[in-house]
């Protein structure tokens, strides 16, 4: 019964929102093979197989059952050998120091893209308008509170926080990728997504 619990408040729906969004940026990149890291619930990963997406999984947790159980800071994969990566709400579970270590990582094992996602705190207001014969708009913007951040949920730190600006994540992601797209979607303000180009060296 609680593990029951304990899942149905993992895929809370904010979650279900950034399902959608990761299984439909990894789509429109029209992979043949994914790397999927940190698994979670397997949302993602058994909608990607069923959309017949050759995919595999890696997380440090054996009991997961990951195909690949491992870091991602040292993945024991070749080089290139996935056309897309996945790696949501994960890199945040580490301390920072490791943050380029990890991008260095991502780099080496994607033949070209990754779809990135990581928590960005923050109050957001949002405003959506609909009326007959209008297509339906939505703005959304976050309220800059920069709180120190204290390590909750297992995150070590979080975009937005004190001393983790998003100017300095880009920074460091844009040393290694280009950032071809980024958003937060509208329903989960606190999910921010970054869709990245690998640079070829």
């Amino acid at each position: 019964m609680s593990s029951e619990f304990e899942k149905k408040e993992y895929d809370y729906k904010g979650r279900w929102v950034s399902y959608w969004h990761q299984i439909n940026e990894v789509l429109d990149l029209k992979p043949r093979c994914v790397l999927e890291i940190g698994i979670g619930s397997q949302t993602t990963a058994n909608y990607l197989k069923n959309k017949g997406v050759e995919l595999t999984t890696l997380d440090i947790d054996p009991e997961l059952k990951p195909d690949v159980v491992a870091s991602v800071q040292q993945m024991p994969l070749p080089n290139s050998s996935a056309d897309v990566i996945l790696c949501a709400e994960v890199l945040e579970h580490l301390p920072f120091d490791k943050f380029e270590q990890c991008l260095v990582e991502l780099a080496r094992v994607s033949a070209g893209y990754v779809v990135l996602s990581l928590p960005h705190f923050g109050p957001a207001i949002k405003f959506s308008f609909k009326a007959p014969f209008i297509k339906e708009a939505h703005w959304a913007f976050k309220l800059p509170i920069p709180k120190q951040h204290q390590i909750e949920g297992g995150h070590q730190w979080e975009i937005g926080k004190r001393g983790y600006p998003l100017s300095k994540i880009k920074a460091a992601i844009k040393k290694y990728f280009i950032i071809q797209k980024e958003f937060i979607p509208f329903e989960n303000q606190y999910h921010h997504f970054f869709i990245l180009k690998k640079i070829q060296i």
